[in-house]
């Protein structure tokens, strides 16, 4: 009994841990930090978070990788700024303008938004991790042949526009899982006959699990802090 308490312990904690992803990381790079800091190999993580997107990152330790399929960690919840005026070849602020256009009125953007609530079928960017006979759509676009991708069918449940001014939008978003909102902001820009792109996203919840309870990437390091118990978040549908 020792014996298997201890090769247990070795082996590293199991459980759940919210971070609160900072700019400039990738969610990869989290789970790097997040193996040397408790000793950890076998750790993932929920819902890619683009490395200049901030916010909820959950990651999974241990056997709790295997429960991942069974967390409730839908709907998904972001805070987006929106920028019109111009469109890039990655639909956010990192990339090259490639189209540039007057920002829209705000009717139009109000009657867009509708259009893009409900049940939608959304193309991924280009410069994202889809994969098309077994070649990345981001690697193909770096080349410069991108991979012409497939719509998808995604849930937008939710718009609150939280400011608006001539050339960008604040707004909440709630949305089902596989939703990229580098789409949404690149359709809003089309569908209001303007050109736009997402300027900063922040992921604020996914399910019941709120960035508000994460810990910063510094409590990561520490290694402080212990594990969830996965039984407050697995789905009893």
């Amino acid at each position: 009994m020792e014996k298997a308490k201890e090769a247990e312990e070795a082996a590293g904690p199991d459980g759940l841990l919210l971070i609160d992803k900072p700019a400039g990381l990738s969610s990869h790079d989290i789970v790097l930090i997040a193996r040397r800091a408790y000793g950890q190999r076998s750790i993932g993580h929920l819902g890619t978070l683009d490395p200049f997107a901030t916010g909820l990152l959950v990651l999974l330790l241990g056997k709790s990788t295997r429960l991942a399929n069974f967390l409730d960690i839908e709907p998904k919840v972001y805070e987006a700024l929106i920028r019109f005026g111009g469109e890039t070849d990655t639909d956010d602020s990192t990339g090259t303008v490639t189209r540039t256009a007057a920002a829209p009125s705000a009717e139009k953007v109000r009657d867009a938004i509708v259009s893009l609530t409900g049940a939608i079928a959304q193309t991924p960017p280009d410069y994202s991790a889809k994969s098309v006979d077994g070649q990345r759509a981001y690697k193909a676009a770096r080349k410069g042949t991108p991979i012409a991708l497939e719509p998808a069918q995604v849930t937008v449940h939710k718009w609150d526009l939280r400011e608006q001014t001539a050339d960008s939008l604040l707004a909440t978003i709630t949305c089902s899982g596989g939703t990229y909102i580098r789409s949404l902001a690149r359709d809003l820009g089309r569908a209001t006959e303007s050109a736009a792109h997402l300027e900063s996203l922040r992921r604020i919840a996914m399910g019941s699990l709120n960035v508000s309870d994460a810990m910063s990437i510094e409590a990561l390091k520490s290694a402080h802090t212990r594990p969830h118990r996965l039984d407050v978040v697995v789905s009893n549908g």
